[in-house]
């Protein structure tokens, strides 16, 4: 190779298309709703009492936030009780779930990738990025896979200079 021939990047010229789950990462805050603290005696929920805390309490402040509701304490909550939560929640958070972080982490996945137009990569070589700075849920992973695959010519993991084949159209 001479010094004066073009560098060529065989990536860019590959008709690779990278997505990125990194960028469908929603920003808001997340946090946890703990029943717990509207037990009476860490044991029971009673109606008239809770019913006045939702009445009363500043819902405001879970503007923007994403929601996982769920009771630490070993106590039978009723269903209601979850869903007069979510009516009081949903008006301000960005996202509520029944469950944990890791729970709220896969529903926001899951809807940012129902919003995926899988058009859109129709007939193209697709690299699904494996590494990012945020923690994006192995359920992600699968959801895209079967939201793209009977879409593209071929479906890769892993960054574009070095992939791991997935699928490729017959």
């Amino acid at each position: 190779m001479e010094l004066d021939d073009p560098i060529i990047n065989k990536v860019a010229s590959s008709g690779l298309v990278t997505l990125d789950l990194e960028d469908y990462y929603h920003q808001g805050e997340r946090v946890i709703y703990d029943l717990k603290d509207n037990l009476f005696m860490g044991m029971i929920l009673k109606e008239k009492d809770f019913r006045e805390f939702l009445k009363n309490h500043d819902w405001s402040i879970y503007e923007g936030k994403n929601v996982a509701v769920i009771c630490s304490e070993d106590a039978i909550i009723p269903t209601w009780a979850y869903m007069l939560l979510a009516l009081k929640l949903s008006p301000f958070a960005n996202a509520v779930v029944y469950g944990n972080l890791e729970q709220l982490e896969d529903k926001l996945y899951y809807d940012a990738i129902a919003k995926i137009n899988p058009l859109d990569y129709a007939d193209t070589r697709v690299v699904v990025k494996g590494c990012s700075k945020v923690p994006v849920p192995t359920s992600a992973y699968v959801e895209i896979t079967q939201k793209l695959m009977p879409h593209v010519k071929s479906l890769m993991f892993g960054e574009p200079c070095s992939t791991v084949p997935l699928y490729k159209k017959k």
